[in-house]
């Protein structure tokens, strides 16, 4: 086994047993070898200056070996190696922000936070920050680039001097008459924009509800799904909430005297307001889905909306309080749900200043929420009064205290075919089997194998026998034909007229065998069952013919039997033992995804994969990397729901078959010839046993570190996106790469295509569906390594620059 310490833990306990003067035990080899070990790894020569004691061994015990003294030594080893191993792209993002939240510490004074613009607009603090958006766009942060912008942005933030407004751009819709302008900011304020960002994570993600989701570690799209499939227990309805609202004076006024009660710094609030003004913080509920890597949404969007719905969250803990303790009966105890906790119970005597425990069952409420971002999922367990109730106080409280506009949705029942949209997917209850009746059925599929083994031994023994018994029949005849035909009494020699003249003994033995066959065969079907039913059952003792008829007869019986009479044999049985259960599921969109895969342009309105026009002037290379991108997200986002394997079968039948006619276009070839000149490259596309083994090699700690879904918010839910052929580059028109912080040049120049229009909810398809339309027909630049990327979700739109074009 293989002990994994970090270096802290070390040290700590390595002054602790230093304090207490804790020498290795001989009775302990491997401390001593590892003693040893370190020891010659370290050429025996390591610090006697420990803290503790003054710091400093005393004289008789120097170069004893302790077990104090080998746990700095590995300390000091580990370190070095740690050093040399190259960090990954995500371990280099978690330690530049790690370095930039531990300068934000040091403004806690006094219960708040105070200066932080301070912190911010340190250099150190903005190098870091725009190394972190460097790794976002996947360009390698420890590459040298100019920063002498960033000196001076500094220096601009420190005496107050930058503004906001001018380093802004705009993009508006082409030849419409309903002009949409989109602000988007420039290099040098997104670096800002990043900062603040990590500093107010600091100062409030650790008082943020176990509700919440949404660019959180380990409470990303994935953690709400599987709350609501595993955590929501037996719900009776269920309802969304959807708010509209674009950022205006009241309600960031709310949102700033929000922040005001931990953080005490006019500077960053007026930073804040200039933003504002300048329409560039892009904070906008409702409208387009978040977390999927859109342009729109702005840099300090997610923490923002997540800072001022958190009043949300503090208000549905108060109305649980509320509803769990007037309409769950005083200290009731439900058989069926055993959550209610004693506490809660006194609680609720309190309440009605009962002290006496009153039993009352089926009359609990539970209430449960999951919150992304700005959408809410809420479900009750009780009467339709208590949860229409409860969702119209929920709605008062959006609509009075938050300023937000509530889109009117219904409450629907769980049990209902309909089921519920939420992150776009459906969320449904479905009817499944008790665990007793599973395991009846269970037991009847093993009696129904056994008998079935059973039978098909006996039938093999009987025809082994009959087969046996035709062969001694026909050796003999062999033996004794002379002496039976010379005997005109015998029965062969009766038989003989059926012989002609010339026959063979073995051709005769089995005409005559044919003909008795035939006699017979209005009884049974075949020769090895006449052989089996007619020759060797009625030759084996009527004991055993008899008992395995008798057996065979009662596992019929018990096979064909009704479930419910069976359960009853069980014991311990009950009355609840038959009923039926439900469970939630999640369910992948799939007919959205057919709508998306023919608006696309991967099927025919039939159904029929079809050529991708628009990728056919792109690389092999990129065009089969954008129908791995697809293949990619599917499998990923849809792996635990319950009609994944449909999802597989829309891989194999629709989007590979596709990529293949997409290349026989390209090159004017027919698809078999296509799938034997690139197969190595068609293996590139993902298969489904494939990712499912990588799925499952990512539940490791090191795999759950690196897909973090606070450190990948906006790329690990970002769609695919349709991007054609502009034109070449060449020296007369030169391009550079618009991923932010990439320096090199770009081949060719890409128009993006914006194929639906923004709305919200929407459905998640594994497509961009809410890009900006201002960004539609816009013309980007992008080296071979940032399509790739962009192509395989390794970054988002975010990280390219719309403001790049000269």
């Amino acid at each position: 086994m293989t002990l994994i310490f970090s270096a802290t833990k070390f040290r700590k306990c390595a002054i602790l047993l230093h304090n207490l003067n804790f020498a290795a035990p001989t009775s302990c080899p491997s401390l001593m070898l590892l003693g040893k070990h370190v020891g010659k790894a370290q050429g025996a020569s390591y610090s006697t200056a420990l803290p503790g004691n003054g710091g400093f061994l005393k004289d008789e015990d120097f170069g004893k070996s302790t077990l104090a003294m080998d746990l700095a030594s590995l300390v000091e080893e580990s370190s070095k190696i740690l050093e040399s191993k190259p960090r990954s792209r995500m371990e280099f993002n978690r330690f530049l922000e790690n370095r930039i939240k531990k300068r934000v510490k040091n403004q806690f004074v006094n219960g708040k936070f105070r200066g932080l613009m301070q912190s911010i607009s340190d250099g150190e603090t903005l190098r870091d920050a725009y190394n972190c958006i460097r790794i976002n766009s996947n360009v390698d942060a420890e590459s040298r680039y100019d920063s002498c912008f960033l000196d001076d942005l500094a220096k601009q933030l420190q005496d107050g001097s930058f503004n906001a407004s001018a380093n802004t751009f705009f993009v508006s819709t082409r030849g419409s008459n309903d002009k949409q302008v989109l602000f988007l900011p420039n290099l040098r304020l997104k670096v800002v924009q990043e900062a603040i960002r990590i500093a107010l994570e600091v100062v409030y993600k650790p008082h943020f509800s176990k509700i919440s989701h949404g660019c959180r570690s380990g409470r990303g799209c994935a953690a709400a799904l599987k709350y609501i499939r595993k955590g929501v227990l037996n719900p009776d309805w269920w309802f969304t909430l959807l708010v509209t609202k674009k950022l205006d004076a009241a309600v960031l006024a709310k949102l700033i005297l929000v922040m005001e009660d931990k953080i005490e710094d006019p500077a960053l609030f007026d930073f804040i307001r200039s933003m504002f003004d300048s329409q560039v913080l892009n904070l906008e509920f409702g409208g387009f889905p978040k977390g999927h890597g859109l342009p729109q949404e702005g840099v300090l969007s997610p923490i923002l909306m997540n800072v001022y719905l958190d009043l949300f969250d503090t208000e549905f803990h108060r109305l649980s309080m509320k509803y769990e303790a007037i309409y769950d009966g005083v200290g009731m105890h439900n058989d069926q749900d055993n959550s209610c906790s004693k506490l809660r119970g006194w609680f609720r005597r309190q309440l009605d200043g009962n002290s006496e425990c009153i039993v009352e069952k089926n009359s609990s409420v539970k209430v449960y929420s999951c919150r992304f971002m700005d959408e809410m999922f809420l479900a009750i367990s009780g009467s339709k009064d208590s949860a229409a109730n409860f969702k119209s106080e929920i709605q008062s409280y959006l609509k009075d205290s938050l300023l937000l506009d509530v889109v009117q949705t219904d409450l629907l029942p769980c049990e209902g075919p309909r089921g519920i949209r939420f992150l776009g997917t459906l969320v449904k209850r479905s009817v499944t089997e008790n665990p007793g009746v599973k395991a009846v059925h269970k037991l009847k599929e093993k009696v129904e194998l056994f008998t079935l083994q059973k039978v098909e031994a006996w039938n093999y023994g009987t025809i082994r026998i009959g087969k046996k018994w035709l062969g001694h029949g026909l050796k003999k005849v062999k033996e004794s034909e002379i002496k039976h035909l010379a005997d005109s009494s015998s029965i062969l020699n009766r038989v003989s007229c059926y012989r002609k003249s010339g026959m063979e003994t073995d051709h005769w033995y089995k005409h005559l065998m044919k003909i008795w066959i035939q006699d017979v065969q209005t009884k049974h079907a075949s020769e090895e069952t006449i052989l089996s039913k007619c020759v060797a059952e009625p030759a084996l003792p009527l004991e055993l013919t008899d008992s395995f008829y008798e057996f065979k007869k009662q596992a019929e019986q018990y096979i064909t039997s009704e479930v419910a009479s069976v359960v009853e044999l069980l014991p311990n049985n009950n009355s609840s033992l038959g009923n039926m259960m439900t469970k939630t599921e999640i369910i992948a969109p799939l007919e959205a995804i057919k709508k998306r895969l023919l608006r696309y342009g991967l099927t025919t309105s039939n159904g029929f994969p079809r050529s991708t026009n628009l990728l056919i002037m792109q690389d092999t290379t990129e065009i089969i990397d954008w129908f791995s991108g697809i293949i990619i997200r599917w499998i990923k986002w849809y792996e635990s729901c319950a009609n994944f394997n449909e999802i597989k079968n829309l891989i194999s039948d629709q989007v590979r078959k596709s990529c293949i006619r997409t290349l026989a276009v390209k090159y004017r070839v027919h698809e078999t010839d296509i799938e034997k000149r690139f197969d190595v490259e068609l293996s590139r596309l993902p298969s489904p046993q494939d990712m499912e083994v990588e799925m499952t090699n990512e539940m490791s700690d090191t795999q759950a570190f690196e897909n973090d879904e606070a450190l990948m918010y906006g790329i690990t839910y970002s769609g695919l996106c349709m991007l054609s052929l502009a034109r070449i580059v060449t020296e007369a028109r030169p391009c550079n790469c618009f991923v932010i912080g990439c320096s090199s040049s770009a081949p060719r120049v890409y128009t993006l295509h914006v194929m639906e229009r923004q709305k919200s909810p929407s459905w998640k398809t594994g497509f961009s569906t809410c890009i900006h339309p201002s960004l539609n027909k816009r013309r980007i630049g992008l080296c071979k390594q940032h399509l790739r990327d962009l192509y395989l979700g390794y970054i988002s739109l975010q990280s390219i620059d719309f403001g790049a074009w000269k």
